[in-house]
């Protein structure tokens, strides 16, 4: 996807001042460059959102990033321990194999 031009922080403001119900949505498309199709796509996602909500939703979407990678490594370690002992004949003991492990 496409990198946008704006910050989050700048899109905030922006949708805020249209909030504001000082300049038209389509004025301030015109006044920033962007179609109508991409400020109510702005105002879908950030609708209502203030800055400070802004900077916190991306923190959290960093941290759900991390997240999931250590889930996909941990996922890996796990695969890679059974084949493993499949390999070598091992059985998992009886507990774990009905907990999913």
């Amino acid at each position: 996807m496409k990198k946008s031009q704006f910050s989050e922080e700048q899109i905030v403001r922006i949708l805020q001042a249209a909030a504001s119900g000082e300049q038209s949505q389509s004025q301030l498309c015109r006044e920033h460059g962007v179609s109508e199709n991409t400020f109510y796509t702005w105002k879908r996602k950030y609708g209502g959102m203030q800055t400070q909500d802004v900077r916190r939703l991306k923190e959290l979407e960093q941290e759900n990033g991390q997240l999931k990678r250590l889930l996909a490594e941990r996922d890996l370690e796990v695969d890679a321990v059974r084949s493993l002992l499949r390999k070598n004949g091992w059985a998992l003991p009886h507990g774990q194999r009905e907990r999913g492990l």
